[in-house]
């Protein structure tokens, strides 16, 4: 199976391994593979292989011999290197990539986060030292916390209003409750009349009572039981059926980032890649 992996700059295996990885050689594993605890892993997609990447050395491998596959990786007996690539530089640009995708979404990004950013390319290009770029590195920390405060104010200004609307809502909702509640103490008892009136028509005396204060309780329980089975089933419905939809939408958008994300990133290395081979 066709996978990536990350090698450190000296190109050997970590893990208290070592061995030295060549292109065209085949490395085995030690026992049976197991994932995470064993064997010779990759990630199908070139994002995934990127977080658990040892160093900036991108390689294209196979991966073979009882494979196992996961969520974001996979492991196997044997892995072959294709070919490989030192991406040293394609991971800081695509870095950067990764930074002003983020930027964009705000409205009004700080200039010290945009100039940090630039700041990283021009030391790329040797324009700037590493001081300097430490110096803008600096200045975005504190445009970040700066940030951090600035959404820890908006978050209580929030709360401070989701209060105040609770409050006032509280009046109509008690009504609500109020109302609700008469409309359950009627259906109680119109439903203890219907038993009364039908065990009365049945029989008189000692077991006309006893049979009456049985009717009345259970239409008196089963009034409450329905009025508490609906509050909770409409209550119930309603939170699921939130967080259903705030964990879809969430989960939507992470994953298209991520396709995003590996997608340039692929297309980056693959270029990179057909270059060296011209």
């Amino acid at each position: 199976m066709l996978a990536w992996h990350f090698l450190s700059e000296d190109k050997r295996l970590g893990y208290y391994d070592g061995r030295l990885v060549e292109v065209g050689q085949t490395l085995e594993c030690k026992g049976d593979p197991a994932l995470c605890d064993n064997g010779m892993h990759g990630s199908v997609r070139l994002v995934d292989a990127l977080r658990y990447a040892a160093g900036p050395i991108v390689c294209r491998v196979e991966i073979e011999g009882d494979v196992i596959e996961g969520d974001d990786k996979l492991c196997g007996r044997r892995r072959t290197v294709l070919w490989m690539l030192d991406a040293t530089r394609i991971l800081h640009e695509f870095a950067c990539m990764c930074a002003e995708d983020a930027l964009a979404l705000v409205e009004q990004p700080d200039e010290r986060s945009v100039a940090a950013i630039e700041a990283k390319r021009k030391w790329l290009d040797g324009k700037i030292t590493d001081e300097e770029l430490d110096a803008a590195w600096e200045s975005s920390w504190g445009a970040a916390q700066d940030a951090a405060w600035s959404a820890r104010a908006t978050a209580l200004a929030a709360q401070a209003a989701a209060r105040a609307v609770a409050q006032e809502a509280a009046p109509a909702a008690r009504s609500a409750s109020w109302d609700a509640q008469h409309t359950a103490q009627a259906a109680s008892e119109a439903a203890r009349d219907a038993a009364w009136s039908a065990v009365r028509s049945a029989s008189w005396g000692a077991a006309r009572s006893a049979s009456w204060d049985t009717a009345e309780a259970a239409a008196r329980d089963a009034a409450e039981a329905a009025k508490q089975d609906a509050s909770w089933a409409v209550a119930g419905a309603a939170w699921v059926a939130e967080q259903d939809a705030a964990w879809v939408v969430a989960g939507a958008a992470w994953y298209a980032a991520r396709d995003k994300q590996n997608e340039r990133l692929t297309a980056m290395v693959m270029e990179a890649h057909e270059k060296e081979g011209k």
